[in-house]
């Protein structure tokens, strides 16, 4: 729709209070649309709220955050017509929200009649924001609660799980849109087969899963073992299973939404910035898809080199072809050769995972760990079997007798997990571990994590001693050797000759461009791959700060909008990287020339503009460090054969603590004409440099001009100042890439454009997140006005920048005021 729609934003200000802004309802009162219920701590309140007058809910949000919050919402599906909503105790003792004009029941509690009289039943508002309905004047006797019946939020203090004895189901569901409560297409909910899990569903389909319960949080959100400002109360017995959070710190404002595109989200409130913020979130990644890999896989995103998706031992893609596409959903299956029963079988140890679903398994709370391990073994049946509880050591017995679904690799946390192997297969996995301990490339940490540098594996090492007297070679490598265990990713160490034999000895026939710092070429290794070799320049004698950057970094780093590095050679003065190769290059080539151009109709420009932004959020959010590019532009996103971008180029990149965002520099690098006011002026970055980046690279491939044009025809102007002037007009379809023509439809161009221009805002609070971005981008919502840029960019070499002191760029931009 192209419908400009008005954000559920209703200011508790412009509301008038209920009577003496009571807590409590009784029988003989009512509570009219205007009114409200108010906590006694002033905590949260209850009224009615909507976008318009033509639909309006009851509803409960907080008291004292600017920006209305709804955390629970009573006729989500059966909006009043108008401001004729009324609440009142009916004669059976229950709440019920009727149409004064029509009469009819909107919603009601439905709660069974004590038959007690209509007149001790009492409504409070609690300060937990639990709406409570008791069956007596006292107040002893709940009749009724919302915190039995959750919309889209939990809050603190808030059961989410099963009674067993009722069998109410406390679960999460989605509103429809930002400014429709109804019930939307997303279901957060627990189930009990098996073991207790909590999935997240899109109607009938599951996309993620918590895992079982391990003693000290979900298997599959290793981040509940760090509690940091929550208390967690999880109960497993004969009456119920649930789980209650609590906040340590009473100051603090947070609570969990299943938002309306599918995404759990725990979010706290900041009062200094006055909007909520990000703590946590869920699905994160391609493993965290339910049955992302399949049956009887390992679904591991620090498998960087390879797939994703792993078989686990003694097992082989199901289907090997699509396997070999990077298409796991088939799973694997037991090679035929190998039998695991009674012939001197074992298990094979997982450790840090999510353990496969359970909804199969079974458990045994009492039994011993070493009881466990044999009972699976005497059973031929028995595939895995794994601990029940390791808040104490390991207790309990989880075992499973089918098919294993939807493991999940994480760097550390989580638990051990044991599958069945054959006795060849134990033997063989034990010979594979001790050559690889032997063998080991390492990435070491030196100080901060910023200062990570690249170590080179051992067995490259031998070939520097036996070329001592190369001694400008052996100084080169110097900085990159060294060893520590535990690596956690794993690159390959291609040789000279070979790098020189794929590319025919660095030909200009297969030379696919020029950056700062080198050449690239395109390179056939003898197995068939084809591959794409950054060759640093020999003699400049940059680089080698960003040569270990990158390595360093993508190599930690697995995201389909990231290109992928295969490894790097390091020998005779010689420093390269080898990548994945893009058929079809570089998004320069194709936007900024009239024929390549027109390959590319909006549809396909549309879904290049999402694949970046969900790059740079993985980056920003989602993966183990916080990383800011630095250098995004046109020319550092490349396309694979299905074009579909690829983010590369992490020289410049840095990396970042997980609560750190900002800081600054006096070493300025990356590219003008991309770079944002506050970094290229005075040195500052964050995340929010890299989404003004983004966002002057949508408006280039929305407009077709590179960010600074030189038309004889116009002004020299920096494309923002250009599609700002014909913003400001009321003409921004004017400046769409005339080669588009008619592919595109004028709403979800406009929508693109607004939303590029909150990405380059002169200051950085007004840009949004790069999750804001994609969210944006995804949903017809209403946006904030841009401001007018107070400074357009002169134009320049476009080259990126390998150091500029901060004082040397004042002179490159004007203001506008």
């Amino acid at each position: 729709m192209c419908q400009k729609k008005e954000l559920l934003i209703v200011f508790v200000s412009f509301l008038v209070p209920f009577c003496t802004s009571t807590d409590t309802i009784s029988f003989n009162q009512s509570l009219k649309d205007g009114d409200l219920l108010i906590s006694s701590g002033k905590s949260f309140v209850l009224g009615f709220f909507g976008n318009s007058p033509g639909k309006r809910y009851l509803g409960i949000w907080y008291k004292n955050v600017p920006e209305q919050t709804v955390v629970w919402v009573a006729n989500r599906d059966n909006p009043v017509n108008g401001t004729s909503g009324i609440l009142t105790i009916d004669s059976t003792g229950n709440l019920v929200l009727l149409d004064a004009k029509t009469k009819v029941s909107a919603w009601r509690t439905n709660a069974s009649s004590a038959r007690k009289r209509a007149d001790s039943y009492t409504a409070k508002l609690r300060d937990s924001g639990n709406l409570v309905l008791f069956q007596d004047s006292k107040m002893d006797v709940i009749k009724w609660q919302s915190f039995d019946h959750p919309t889209n939020t939990l809050l603190p203090s808030m059961k989410y799980g099963i009674d067993k004895r009722t069998g109410l189901n406390r679960f999460l569901t989605s509103w429809k849109s930002l400014n429709d409560p109804g019930m939307g297409e997303y279901r957060y909910t627990m189930e009990l087969n098996g073991t207790p899990q909590v999935f997240l569903y899109k109607n009938s389909s599951r996309i993620w899963r918590t895992g079982s319960w391990t003693g000290h949080g979900w298997s599959g959100v290793p981040e509940m073992s760090q509690r940091f400002i929550f208390n967690l109360s999880y109960v497993d017995n004969d009456t119920e299973v649930s789980l209650t959070y609590g906040i340590r710190d009473a100051s603090i404002i947070s609570r969990m939404v299943l938002n309306e595109s599918g995404f759990l989200n725990r979010l706290t409130w900041q009062e200094s910035e006055q909007k909520w913020v990000q703590f946590w979130s869920a699905p994160k990644d391609p493993c965290d898809n339910y049955e992302h890999c399949g049956a009887f896989s390992n679904c591991n995103l620090f498998n960087l080199v390879e797939f994703e998706c792993s078989c686990l031992p003694g097992y082989k893609p199901k289907l090997s072809r699509q396997w070999y596409l990077r298409d796991g959903s088939h799973g694997c299956m037991r090679k035929k050769d190998k039998k695991v029963c009674n012939k001197g079988e074992g298990f094979f140890t997982l450790s840090h995972v999510k353990i496969p679903d359970t909804g199969a398994a079974q458990m045994n709370k009492s039994m011993g760990f070493k009881e466990c391990e044999e009972l699976c073994l005497k059973n031929c049946s028995c595939t895995a079997y794994a601990s029940a509880n390791i808040s104490a050591g390991e207790s309990g017995c989880i075992t499973w007798y089918g098919e294993l679904r939807d493991i999940k690799q994480y760097a550390n946390g989580a638990q051990d997990f044991y599958v069945r192997v054959s006795a060849s297969d134990l033997a063989q996995r034990s010979k594979n571990s001790n050559s690889h301990n032997r063998k080991r490339m390492i990435v070491i940490l030196v100080g901060s994590a910023a200062a990570i540098i690249l170590a080179i594996s051992s067995a490259y090492c031998v070939v520097i001693n036996q070329k001592r007297n190369d001694r400008n070679r052996s100084n080169s490598l110097a900085s990159y050797a060294g060893m520590v265990e535990n690596k956690p990713a794993e690159i390959s160490i291609f040789d000279l000759s070979t790098i020189t034999d794929a590319t025919d000895n660095f030909s200009d026939a297969n030379k696919l461009g020029e950056g700062g710092f080198g050449r690239v070429y395109r390179g056939h290794l003898t197995d068939g791959q084809v591959i794409a070799v950054k060759r640093l320049s020999v003699t400049s004698g940059q680089g080698t700060e960003e040569f270990k950057n990158e390595v360093t970094l993508i190599a930690r780093l697995q995201h389909r909008n990231l290109v992928r590095l295969l490894g790097c050679c390091v020998q005779r003065g010689e420093k390269m990287l080898v990548y994945e190769y893009m058929p079809n290059k570089s998004l320069d080539r194709f936007i900024f020339d009239k024929t390549e151009g027109s390959l590319l109709d909006w549809g396909k420009r549309f879904e290049i503009i999402h694949g970046i932004a969900r790059g740079v959020l993985y980056l920003h959010q989602d993966s183990r460090l916080r990383i800011i590019h630095r250098d995004l532009k046109a020319s550092n996103i490349l396309l694979d054969a299905s074009m579909q971008p690829k983010i590369s180029d992490f020289g410049m990149a840095r990396i970042f603590g997980g609560n750190q965002s900002e800081a600054n520099t006096n070493r300025v690098v990356g590219t003008y004409g991309y770079m944002s006011p506050e970094y290229a002026m005075v040195g500052h970055f964050s995340t929010k440099s890299d989404v003004f980046s983004f966002g002057v690279l949508c408006l280039e491939i929305i407009t077709g001009r590179k960010n600074s044009s030189h038309n004889d025809q116009e002004k020299s102007q920096h494309v923002v100042g250009y599609v700002w002037d014909s913003w400001k007009d009321e003409k921004a379809l004017d400046v769409v890439d005339p080669l588009l023509r008619d592919s595109y439809e004028a709403c979800e161009v406009l929508r693109c454009i607004h939303i590029s221009l909150l990405c380059v805002q002169p200051f950085t609070n007004d840009r949004p997140t790069m999750s804001e971005v994609v969210f944006m981008l995804c949903n017809e919502t209403n946006l904030p006005s841009p401001k007018q840029p107070n400074l357009i960019f002169r134009s320049e070499n476009q080259n990126s920048v390998n150091e500029m002191s901060t004082s040397t760029l004042y002179g490159r931009y004007q203001y506008l005021f």
